[in-house]
């Protein structure tokens, strides 16, 4: 592969220590397989806080980013601004609660990168609109009062989209998705990862391939993710980084898996 890879890595202030110790513990764990730059980007950081951030790094080696805006636009904006000094790469962006997974994970993401590619490690048919439900009565203002944005937002079920935590572009491709977009709360978010003016349905309307890659290095579209066997089906076993919903999931009883399953796939 031409292209020079970087993981770019977000940590902030809304993020607890025990994320970025068990990122290093399990970077340091599986092989990555392919060589690459590892970019530990920094949101909001008081000096306390990144004294001891730098006394974990000291294990791995890695360029670090420290955000210098002071105002909260979401892991995306911080992504963009780090992301601009590296014209170029093909990147790996993660946020706090990632881990790796599997053996050769960076290796398997980076050999199935096509020219124009959006590629995701976990996926989903979840709708933020058709979950909306009035199950208690302390609820109803507040899902009334928010129905119309999730309409608006938001397609119905099956709503199938990259999830966010991790994926894998071309630096140009990120910034011509995200120079444009503002962050003033989590709705905001929530809109880049799963609404109609969202990630993939970006690149989707530019007929880029999507797909989520699994540890056995296949591709899986998104008319068919779920087989996949990384987010919300069987035990996960093919899944090359995890994040806190998988995690949840793994600790789910088996009637809890089911009714997940339901709600993720339908």
């Amino acid at each position: 592969m031409k292209n020079k890879i970087l993981i770019l890595y977000v940590f902030s202030q809304f993020d607890k220590l025990e994320r970025l110790v068990n990122f290093v513990k399990y970077y340091k764990k599986y092989e990555s397989g392919i060589s690459h730059t590892l970019l530990i980007c920094f949101k909001l950081i008081n000096k306390s806080t990144l004294i001891k951030c730098r006394s974990i790094l000291k294990e791995v080696e890695h360029i670090e980013f420290i955000d210098e805006n002071q105002i909260n636009d979401y892991e995306f904006k911080t992504m963009q601004r780090a992301a601009y000094h590296y014209p170029d790469f093909l990147i790996l962006f993660l946020i706090s609660h990632c881990q790796p997974n599997k053996k050769n994970w960076l290796k398997i993401i980076c050999d199935s990168y096509e020219n124009n590619s959006f590629i995701g490690i976990t996926g989903s048919n979840e709708s933020m609109y058709t979950s909306l439900k009035f199950k208690k009565i302390w609820k109803f203002f507040y899902n009334f009062k928010n129905f119309y944005f999730f309409k608006k937002n938001f397609k119905p079920f099956p709503n199938p989209h990259i999830r966010l935590p991790a994926f894998f572009l071309h630096q140009k491709d990120f910034i011509k998705f995200v120079k444009y977009k503002n962050y003033q709360n989590k709705k905001d978010a929530w809109i880049t990862e799963a609404g109609k003016e969202g990630m993939t349905n970006f690149f989707k309307k530019k007929k880029y391939k999507i797909f989520l890659i699994n540890s056995d290095s296949n591709k899986f579209y998104l008319d068919n993710m779920k087989a996949s066997e990384t987010y919300c089906f069987k035990n996960q076993d093919k899944l090359l980084i995890s994040d806190r919903h998988t995690r949840k999931y793994d600790l789910l009883t088996q009637l809890e898996k089911d009714n997940m399953i339901v709600k993720i796939w339908g």
